[in-house]
Parts: structure tokens; sequence; C-alpha cells
């Protein structure tokens, strides 16, 4: 499930480059790696524990962003009888990193790879992350190998899960991937991805499930000024990001049948988290009849409508009651399913950029070969929930604060100007103080007056932007 993506492209001006800087040092976040975790790292990288099953032969392929270097997962995509066999080749971080060990106790420090316009802190040390366990091209890797075998309509009819070395043949981008399956150039195993990816989309509206087509908010710096605009995903990497779901399905339900695991879960929306949804389609001019379901009115957006894409980054905002789930035993939890996947799921795809993922990829390997999840494994789980929990709040300080950075950047110069808005949120316990989704540029910010119209258009007048000293802040115009 994505998160709010922001990105700064051109040369960013020194203050806001040095805002996120500051945000970095004011959030205590790790600059570097600790030389006992980075010399372990190194000396894994050079020799990690390498599994028995050889499927070197097998033409893997990447699909990325094109300056991506860290690489967890390669496709293999071939038709089985009147469907389909999906290969899926995970980076098997545990063939680096001992239980235990201190770049184990720094990985669980630092939980996730945090993403900044400028920057990323990772997960583990880049000889690992960008180097000796990343998929790739040409370079023989230890993975955790999904074989998933799909009938004609997309559903899962049989699944192995295998530690196997790999080797990846092509890394590519999505718009080169766009581009062969547009024009019919694209060899069999890639041109599946558009059958394969539309089948199992097919599957998610069935289920009631829905994936959300969230555009990168891109602010580019010109003239010494920003300007805000939205960068739409391809088509490929949505039926990309079907092949990440349909392994986390996989898991989930491998974890159950054993009756130990670990699933990422989401509970239905609260009716207020929706109702605020409600708001902001009305400032941002959408019609959203109260008969038409969440889901539905989804699929009618499009996202290269500037008002659909800010939308559509708000509604990431009903993702943030995920989390994750332990179960053993057998005894399984009151709530198996993600709301948005309308169906168990598990985080298993991203070990170089998330925790969890290697406990998960360890319980389906012991439940495929039928053995008990190993010691280490079990040990860790009770404690992995709040980990992750700790984990998931940073990043989504850094997610907001990223914004709140970025938008005062894009505003910085404009203050005294007036803006046509909507209040889409106003503080129970502070009735003066409260949110508005501005239209153009397409931001969001805290508003403050006397009198705050909720689910009104209003106008309203930029009081200060200043990125890295204070948020923006509009009052009733």
């Amino acid at each position: 499930m994505p998160r709010r993506r922001i990105r700064v492209t051109g040369a960013p001006e020194a203050p806001l480059r040095a805002a996120l800087a500051a945000l970095r040092a004011e959030l205590g976040l790790p600059e570097d790696f600790p030389p006992e975790a980075q010399a372990e790292a190194e000396r894994a990288a050079k020799a990690p524990v390498p599994p028995s099953y050889d499927a070197t032969d097998i033409p893997f392929f990447t699909v990325d962003p094109p300056a991506s270097t860290d690489l967890d997962q390669a496709a293999h995509l071939s038709r089985q009888g009147t469907g389909y066999r999906v290969r899926y080749a995970i980076a098997d971080v545990a063939a680096f990193v001992v239980p235990g060990g201190v770049l184990d106790a720094e990985a669980h420090r630092r939980v996730n790879t945090l993403y900044f316009p400028d920057e990323k802190i990772p997960l583990h040390p880049t000889v690992l992350s960008e180097g000796a366990a990343s998929l790739l091209p040409d370079r023989v890797r230890p993975a955790v190998l999904w074989t998933i075998d799909l009938d004609a309509d997309g559903r899962t009819v049989a699944v192995d899960v295998r530690r196997a070395l790999v080797r990846s043949r092509a890394k590519l981008d999505y718009a080169r991937v766009q581009k062969e399956i547009d024009t019919g150039t694209a060899e069999e195993p890639v041109a599946l991805l558009k059958e394969i990816g539309e089948a199992r989309e097919r599957q998610e509206t069935e289920r009631g499930g829905i994936s959300l087509n969230v555009p990168e908010q891109e602010i580019t710096e010109q003239d010494h000024t920003y300007v805000l605009g939205y960068r739409v995903p391809l088509p490929a990497a949505g039926w990309n990001a079907q092949l990440s779901l349909l392994a986390g399905m996989a898991a989930a339900d491998l974890m159950l049948a054993q009756g130990t695991g670990v699933l990422r879960t989401l509970p239905a929306a609260p009716d207020g988290a929706v109702s605020r949804l409600h708001r902001t389609a009305t400032a941002l001019h959408i019609d959203w009849p109260h008969h038409v379901s969440y889901a539905a009115l989804i699929r009618t957006l499009d996202p290269h409508n500037t008002h659909h894409a800010a939308f559509l980054q708000e509604c990431t905002a009903l993702l943030r009651g995920a989390g994750y789930t332990v179960f053993r035993d057998g005894v399984l939890p009151a709530i198996t399913t993600h709301a948005a996947v309308a169906a168990p799921y598990a985080h298993c795809t991203a070990p170089l950029r998330r925790l969890a993922d290697r406990y998960a990829a360890e319980i389906c390997l012991a439940a495929v070969a039928g053995q008990a999840p190993p010691d280490w494994v079990l040990a860790a789980l009770d404690p992995l929930p709040r980990r992750m929990a700790d984990g998931s709040r940073i990043a989504g300080t850094v997610e907001r604060e990223c914004v709140d950075i970025v938008e005062a950047a894009l505003l910085e110069g404009r203050v005294g100007d007036v803006f046509e808005g909507c209040v889409v949120d106003v503080d129970e316990h502070r009735p003066t103080v409260g949110t508005v989704q501005v239209d153009e540029p397409a931001v969001i910010g805290r508003i403050e007056g006397d009198r705050l119209p909720l689910g009104e258009r209003l106008r309203v007048r930029l009081s200060r932007a200043e990125p890295g000293t204070t948020k923006i802040l509009f009052t009733v115009a």
C-alpha cells in the first residue's frame, strides 16, 4: 500500500536543503551505521550463506524506477497450461544478517528505510542493500523464490517457496516496460506482466479491494521558486504491484494455515475519516454522491487531473490504521484481513527496506517445508508489532514534516495572497483551528479563524510560509 510520495527535482535551494537536514537532526535519525555493524555487513557481503537450489537458469527481470539500486524483487512470468506461472524472487536478507548480531540489532533500531525528498536513510548498509543482497542484473544472488501458479482468471491454484540462487538478466524501468508492451515489442515474460496484472486487478475488484494509483507529488525548482505538479504512475507500475500483492496474499494464507505468522492488517476506515475525505472531495470539486462507495469512486478518478491527484494523495490517510498482527500456536487473531486488499495479506516482498518482511519469509519457508519456524524468528515475533509501529510512526512523521517543509517552500513569497479553499477538518477541542484544502496550488494547511465553516468553500489568506521555521498557516480572508 503506497504512502504519500513527494519528490523535489532540480537543485533544491539552500533553505529547503537546510530545513530537511534540520528535520533529520531534530528527529535524531542516524546518519551512518555503527562501525561494528558496517564491518559485519562488509564481511557478510563477501560470504553470504548459499542456498542449495540453483535457479540461475531462469531469466528473471526487475522493474523499478531508473535510479533504484536497492532491488528487492525480480520476476519471471510464463504460461502454464491455460493459466500462468509467476516466479517471484525476493532478496534473501537472512543470508547476510546473523540473528542477534550487531547488524541485526541496528536493523531492529531502524525498522524501515526512510525516504526524504533529497535522500534516504537505509535499513541496511548500502554494501548489502544496494550491493551484495540487491537483485542487480547479471549477478548471482541468494533469494527467497516464490512460485505461484494461477488459473486463466488469475486465481491462485498452487504456491511453493524455497531458497534459491537466482540471476536477474535485465534491470527494466516502468517507462521502458510500458513502451515495449504498448508497441508489442516485449518478450513474453515481460508482455505477460500486463495480462497477469490485469487479471489480478479484476480479482481485486471482485473481492472489493482497491489499489490507490497515487501520483507522486513533484516540486520542481524553477528560477528560484517552486512549482507543484504530479507524476502519474504508468499502468505497468500497477501491474508490477499486483505481483507483490499476490505474493503477500500467498504468504498470509501459508501462515494462517500453519497457525503462526505476522500479518499486515487494516480495519475498515472509521466514519470520521471517511467524512473528512468527503469534505476534501468537496474542496477539490470532486462529485462523490453518498450512495457511491469509496472503492467505486477511486476507480472513476483520473490521476492526470490535478484535483483528482491531490485527492488520491489524501486517500492514503485511510491506510494509517494499518498495523502488524502476530499470532502463534494456531490461535488466529480477531482481524486477519487488510481492508484495502480485502483479503489476508502480509508484508514479505521488501526485506531490504522493511524489517518485518524477513520474518514473514522465514515462517513461509518453514510452512512449505513442514517445519516449525526457527527459534530466532519465534523469539522476535511478539515484540515485532510494537517495533514496526514505532518505525511506522517515525516514517509517518518524516512524511508529514517533509510535506510541510516542501509546501512551505512552494508558497514562500506568497504570504498575503488570497486563495480559494474548503475547510476539511476542525479541531473539536479548539474550534478556531482547523485544516483547509486549497484549490490552486492543491495544498493542505492549518487555518485559524473565529468561525471555521466545516465543509464549506471560502477564501483564505496565507499568513506564513517559511520552510523549516514555521508550517504554512492560513486565516479566513
